[in-house]
């Protein structure tokens, strides 16, 4: 009962029919055609069982990622896979550790097995590796890394990865949630396929539900050493990715030319949005996702903005769950829907007092 319920981003305004849904940091463009047309293909074997080891998924994503598909669990979603890494490997008396404002998701599961969630603190909104390592202890059983974070943008370095992971002691668990990697650009950053090869404490969690608009579905996969993935394939449940969205999500991972079509849409869109907010006196963190944050300056005004916009069918996302009341998160939309926030936020800012 010390669980607060994940609240997803809102998806409607009541009162209003065609709402711009920016709180979720879902794809801008969408699925692929061909995963659509996947989809629709195995709506005709729907009475039948998936294949409970995603085989042909598993090897889709070797292939485009070069991994061994052995080394591949799929899951419902990064969030089972979390919550899958966490059921094998803390319980009772230990210690699941992230970073002070990482995703929700790792403290929730942490307390759904009755292990201890502690957040390190954070310097500038980013992880600190100081800082984690200095929260380690005895007890500690996983440190989750969202790279990049979820809802800051903010990322560690290759070499800032490298660092935590050697600062761990052997039996450990490194977690790397990258469910943004598609978008991050930058040369310092890697995703951790490098990290989980080297090692055998180090595994690197990826989704479906953002470049590759699958959100629908509940997609997603990890690459684990050996004994990590023999130990998620133990406890996961049998069927936990279903046939159509096996299907899609192999056509969308194989569409290269649309993921660089949707990454490229987002590395137009998200400096542009920085700038327009920046203009308006709303700064935003810099970011290697497919969102900002945008600093309002306090807490009421950020909820006003809020309603503000809703009102005007317009979804953003507050953080106030993650500690930061005075900022809302956007994603990055369509080229008319980048241009509809911004013209109300300019009306929000001019009609302030």
């Amino acid at each position: 009962m010390d669980i607060t319920p994940y609240k997803g981003g809102a998806a409607d305004s009541p009162g209003v029919d065609n709402v711009i849904q920016l709180a979720s940091n879902e794809s801008a463009l969408g699925p692929s055609p061909k995963a659509i047309e996947a989809f629709k293909a195995a709506a005709g074997s729907l009475h039948r069982y998936p294949d409970g080891e995603a085989r042909l998924l598993r090897e889709a994503i070797g292939r485009r990622h070069g991994l061994d598909p052995a080394s591949i669990v799929c899951g419902s979603g990064s969030d089972e896979l979390i919550s899958l890494l966490i059921t094998a490997y803390a319980g009772p008396g230990e210690e699941v550790l992230y970073s002070q404002h990482g995703f929700l998701m790792y403290r929730i599961s942490a307390l759904a097995v009755g292990a201890m969630p502690i957040a390190a603190p954070e310097t500038g909104l980013g992880a600190d590796v100081d800082q984690l390592l200095a929260c380690v202890t005895s007890r500690t059983r996983l440190v989750f890394i969202a790279n990049p974070n979820n809802p800051t943008g903010s990322y560690l370095t290759t070499v800032e990865m490298q660092s935590l992971r050697d600062g761990l002691p052997p039996d450990v668990i490194l977690a790397i949630d990258a469910a943004y990697a598609e978008y991050a650009g930058a040369d310092d950053y890697t995703a951790g396929q490098p990290l989980v090869a080297a090692h055998d404490n180090v595994v690197m969690l990826r989704t479906f539900s953002k470049i590759y608009g699958l959100s629908a579905l509940r997609v997603g996969w990890c690459y684990a050493p050996p004994a990590i993935a023999d130990a998620l394939n133990r406890v996961r449940g049998p069927f936990n990715v279903n046939a159509a969205a096996q299907a899609a999500a192999v056509a969308a991972v194989e569409d290269i030319d649309y993921e660089t079509r949707a990454r490229a849409h987002n590395d137009t869109w998200l400096p542009w949005l920085a700038r327009e907010l920046a203009a308006l006196g709303l700064p935003t963190h810099p970011s290697a996702g497919n969102f900002l944050i945008a600093d309002f300056g306090a807490a009421d005004r950020a909820a006003a903005a809020l309603a503000f916009l809703k009102e005007r069918g317009i979804l953003v996302r507050g953080i106030g769950g993650y500690g930061l009341p005075q900022y809302l998160r956007m994603s990055v939309g369509r080229e008319d829907e980048n241009a509809a926030v911004i013209a109300a936020l300019k009306a929000f800012v001019s009609a302030a007092p």
